[in-house]
């Protein structure tokens, strides 16, 4: 197992580990001291992310694996084997992502709609599917799905992603719902939370465009440290509820 930090002992799967957030959210977990368990579906993209977790946290506990979360069956297979070989799984961070838009309402295409379904919804529906027996069994587990401000204030070019991040929101609420009855009388022990920002920026973006201010932007280092920190709280406090690490529209 990991370290001495606040998560020490605790297990926590990632998916859509390769990109910028989740560099940073295996970093800032194994940091806390959790052992960490990434997915991508980019090999390349996930093995460099592990690596570089794993050097600057000092050999801290992260593996990865690419996985097809798009496939029920494969995604049930990730998680059983985390419990498998850890014995316990604390916690699902869906990073995945992805993002396509149009000029106006009446230019919006429906192929967009079908890319960002299964992007945004169907790996929301396989991994809460496929972690949940494992998330209820932990005295402290949480699933945490990182959303989008649009999800709550759509813009008219943006339909069919703010509609795609709505539906993983609803998802996940229905989650929330299933850990509170779950835990009967004596409330949820394990959680399902949202966090929403309006964007989401890195250092690479920042090197790219020196001139922009990226307002309200959260840069993925404060996502991590709010990420980890949804295990500060009490199950009952964070379920069913959105954090909200940006200005409510």
């Amino acid at each position: 197992m990991a370290g001495n930090g606040a998560l020490s002992g605790a297990v926590i799967a990632v998916a859509g580990a390769g990109g910028p957030a989740g560099r940073a959210a295996l970093l800032r977990l194994a940091e806390a001291g959790a052992t960490v368990v990434g997915a991508d579906n980019d090999p390349e993209r996930l093995a460099e992310a592990v690596d570089a977790a794993r050097y600057a946290s000092g050999g801290a506990s992260v593996t990865g694996e690419p996985v097809d979360l798009l496939d029920l069956g494969s995604t049930r297979d990730w998680a059983e084997h985390i419990e498998k070989d850890f014995g316990r799984v604390d916690g699902l961070v869906h990073l995945v992502g992805g993002w396509r838009g149009s000029e106006t309402f009446i230019k919006s295409s429906l192929d967009d709609w079908d890319f960002l379904e299964l992007l945004l919804i169907r790996t929301v529906q396989h991994t809460s599917l496929a972690f949940y027996e494992g998330l209820q069994r932990s005295d402290r587990g949480r699933y945490v799905l990182i959303s989008a401000a649009g999800a709550t204030k759509p813009s008219a070019g943006n339909a069919s992603y703010a509609a795609a991040k709505a539906a993983a929101e609803a998802w996940t609420l229905a989650l929330a719902d299933a850990f509170r009855k779950a835990g009967g009388a004596g409330g949820p022990t394990s959680a399902a939370t949202i966090l929403v920002v309006k964007a989401l920026v890195h250092e690479a973006m920042r090197a790219d465009r020196p001139n922009a201010k990226f307002a309200g932007f959260t840069h993925v280092q404060d996502l991590a440290e709010a990420i980890a920190g949804v295990w500060d709280k009490p199950a009952a406090e964070v379920n069913g509820n959105r954090l909200w690490l940006t200005e409510k529209p």
